[in-house]
Formats: C-alpha cells, structure tokens, sequence
C-alpha cells in the first residue's frame, strides 16, 4: 500500500527537488562571484532546507540529537555512518553553523545542479575511488582548510551507502589525514538511522513517513588519543546506535 500511495507523490516530490535544484544554481553563481563565500554559503543553506521541505511531502521528519556536544570555535571532524543522499541534506541545513565540507566521490562534482557546483566551489574536496593516491593529497589540503577557518569536515568512513541499514567495515584512511593535518580538531561521531528507508524501493517511488534520526555523540580531541584508539571509540560510537 505504501509503494501504491507513493508514485505520484513521488512525481510530486521529484518535481519539486529538480526545480529547488535548478533555482538554486544560478542564485550559488551569483552569490560566490558577486559576494563571496559567506553569501554563497548562506546560499547552500537555503538550498538544503528547502530540499528538507521538499523531502516533507514525503512524510519525512529530521530530529538531530545532541547538537550542543559540538565544540565551537575549533576544527571539527564529523564521523557518520552513510545510508543515502538524505544524510548531507539534513547535516548541511541542521549543523549550518559548523560550515561542513563533505569528502565526496569525483562523479558527483558534475552534471547534478546546484549540487556539483556546490561540491568544486564550496570547500568540499572530491576524490577517485579508483586512485587512492590521488585522495591523499586532496583530504590533506581539506585538513589544512578546517585547521585554518576552524570549520568542520564530513568523512563516511563506509566509503558507500548502506542499502538496508546495516554498517559496513569502516576505512581508516582517510579519518587518519584529517586527524594527522588538522591536530587541533575534534572528532565528532553520528549515527544516522532510517536515512536508507527514503530509498528502500530504489530511486523511484520513494519510502513514505520516515523519521530520520541523526545521534551526536561526544566528541574526541584528537590530540588527546592515538589514532588507533581514536578510530575504534569512533567507529563504537557510531555502530552501537545505528538501528536495523
């Protein structure tokens, strides 16, 4: 009945998320040329809570636990486990404040508007999946960014998305440069739960009524632990919240 109710809601959905994209880039082209990163970044916001909106004709709900754990005024490292698309646009609007800056997959640095530009002019860094070399330099210059402008990385150390909920094996490559070249950061692990049901039935129609649940967790100094330690307490954290 779900899968029935859902198809034209979905068009409904998907024609509102398509047009909220494409308003959206033009408004980000002006915003960085003319005004600046500020004006950009208040830009992306906006662009992200009206995609939130735009996921509320679905039914979807965000509660984001915890946000006061968040250091402020120091690099921020955050650690999440990753189950769809929905877990940017719910950490860029609801964490604004901490200006995150994703690790993304180099395919998604084109032909998505409002999205790609975002990704190659807003901070984040995109990698080849393919040339682990290639990353190492790219989340080393991340690093230096949030260590300098004591904003916030996003790293999902599963590297893809989880389909059905259940946490993949976490890659220690990549937390390792952040940690290493940003010293002074925090890391913060989230747990996301229930982001993979908006997608349970592939891209089309959508999952109906889902409450997306983002956990903070206490955040770590990373100068405070070995990078062994860090990693294990991380990954913990995350594991020991997520719900199948």
């Amino acid at each position: 009945m779900e899968k029935l109710i859902s198809y034209p809601l979905s068009v409904i959905y998907y024609l509102c998320f398509g047009l909220t994209l494409v308003i959206f880039h033009p408004i980000q082209w002006v915003c960085l040329n003319v005004f600046g990163y500020q004006a950009h970044k208040k830009s992306v916001d906006y662009l992200n809570f009206f995609l939130t909106k735009c996921t509320n004709l679905l039914g979807t709900t965000y509660t984001f636990e915890n946000r006061e754990r968040i250091p402020q005024n120091v690099p921020v490292i955050f650690v999440a486990n990753h189950q769809s698309m929905y877990d940017i646009i719910g950490i860029i609007w609801y964490l604004r404040k901490h200006h995150a800056k994703f690790v993304s997959k180099k395919e998604l640095g084109k032909g998505i508007p409002s999205v790609s530009y975002n990704l190659r002019h807003g901070g984040s860094v995109l990698i080849d999946r393919k040339d682990p070399k290639q990353a190492i330099p790219v989340i080393k210059g991340l690093s230096e960014y949030i260590e300098k402008y004591k904003r916030s990385a996003v790293i999902f150390p599963e590297g893809t998305r989880s389909k059905n909920g259940k946490p993949k094996e976490f890659a220690q490559s990549g937390l390792k440069i952040l940690c290493k070249y940003a010293p002074s950061a925090y890391v913060v692990p989230i747990t996301i739960n229930n982001s993979w049901k908006m997608v349970k039935f592939g891209a089309f129609p959508m999952g109906l009524g889902n409450h997306l649940q983002f956990i903070i967790h206490e955040p770590m100094a990373v100068s405070a632990f070995s990078f062994e330690e860090l990693m294990e307490k991380t990954e913990q954290a995350v594991k020991q919240s997520i719900k199948n």
